[in-house]
């Protein structure tokens, strides 16, 4: 019975001082810059960024890989938007794929200009200017983080659009609608945002004057970053809260919900091939293709989706690493090599953005038609016998 106490008081001691951890204990998940000093006030000498503990591979992926994906990804996917907003293209499905695209786009949008300008060119190793500071903070790592967010969810909503259609053909007349598939994307845009703003309100920058690393004979304006009185006060609580937060709600449920919904469509495709192949012996021609013709559009939906859990997954088990170690100092793994794998995981998930055009032209021939009539300035067919994807 005594040892059997012992333990929970070892378990609450534990938990305590999870939630007494000092601030920079969450240093891997939040701006790094804040903590460099060990302050009291929680605050940087001032924001460089080839001090970050994987500095050596953040400069060739953000400075020169990066930027080359976000410019494809902006080229291929302004192509995906614009065969999409054809007239005879738009249905319940390509509306959430329009969505999808753009969403993508405007997660690498944001910070091209931060990556070329900084990371590109010796600025890298020189102090953040003033005037960049809360800017670079907001489109570098919140407002990414808000579209990623919605593109998550956008290809939970994919999948189980497509669930309905495939596996209850009557009720999919009544809930996937245009009306209300514009309403979802709505709602999940309104999510994401709310999901992350408050790390819009997280720190304030403070004006300095430092001496150029570039040039020692001359000062520069920088800049520090300062926690505001609120998060000082919660440090922990906060912190906690928000991540696991994300872990649940924006990585677990998403990836755990996808992968069910996965299964089942892989399922319900073998049920069909198989009364395709029945039908096709009672010579039932046009219930054959029209089977065919479904089975590839699920297809094609299947690959986006598995595409999006390979690279995906990773990141989630990595946050959840992340938050193990600060919360109950559960060391699994250094947390340099966790900062590397991060990055190169987040880097993964930028190279996936621009598949979804291949994907598309490989398996959908109505998009592979019109994508080549946009191209050749011809006018689609409006009574070409194609199915809708």
């Amino acid at each position: 019975m005594r040892v059997s106490d012992n333990k929970t008081e070892v378990i609450k001691q534990k938990v305590k001082e999870a939630f007494s951890l000092d601030a920079r204990n969450w240093s891997h998940l939040i701006e790094p810059e804040i903590y460099q000093s060990g302050s009291n006030d929680m605050s940087a000498p001032a924001k460089r960024l080839n001090i970050l503990p994987d500095a050596r591979y953040t400069v060739p992926i953000n400075g020169f890989l990066s930027p080359i994906v976000i410019v494809f990804t902006l080229f291929n996917n302004s192509l995906v938007c614009l065969v999409l907003l054809k007239r005879h293209m738009r249905s319940p499905t390509t509306i959430i794929l329009f969505a999808l695209a753009l969403s993508d786009m405007l997660t690498g949008l944001f910070p091209l200009p931060f990556f070329i300008h900084f990371y590109s060119t010796e600025r890298v190793h020189e102090w953040v200017p003033y005037q960049w500071c809360q800017a670079m903070n907001f489109c570098v790592q919140y407002i990414p983080t808000i579209f990623h967010t919605a593109s998550i969810w956008l290809t939970v909503a994919l999948a189980t659009q497509r669930y309905i259609c495939v596996c209850h053909v009557f009720k999919a007349k009544t809930w996937c609608t245009t009306q209300k598939t514009l309403t979802t994307i709505a709602f999940i845009f309104l999510f994401a945002t709310l999901s992350h703003s408050t790390r819009f309100f997280e720190v304030d920058a403070v004006k300095t004057t430092k001496v150029s690393m570039l040039d020692p004979n001359i000062t520069v304006s920088a800049c520090s970053l300062k926690m505001r009185p609120w998060v000082k006060a919660n440090i922990n609580l906060y912190f906690n809260i928000y991540f696991w937060f994300r872990v649940i709600f924006i990585h677990l449920i998403p990836c755990v919900s996808l992968a069910v919904m996965t299964a089942l469509l892989v399922h319900t495709m073998r049920m069909a091939e198989r009364r395709r192949r029945e039908l096709q012996l009672q010579n039932e021609q046009a219930e054959c293709r029209r089977l065919r013709d479904s089975n590839r559009t699920t297809l094609m939906l299947v690959i986006v989706v598995v595409t999006f859990l390979l690279v995906e997954l990773p990141l989630g088990l990595l946050m959840v690493l992340h938050i193990l170690r600060q919360t109950f100092y559960l060391s699994i793994i250094r947390s340099d090599i966790l900062s590397i794998l991060s990055l190169l995981s987040n880097f993964f998930i930028l190279l996936s953005y621009p598949l979804n055009f291949f994907i598309y032209c490989g398996m959908s021939k109505q998009f592979r038609t019109t994508f080549k009539s946009l191209i050749s300035g011809a006018e689609t067919s409006r009574g070409s016998r194609v199915t809708k994807v």
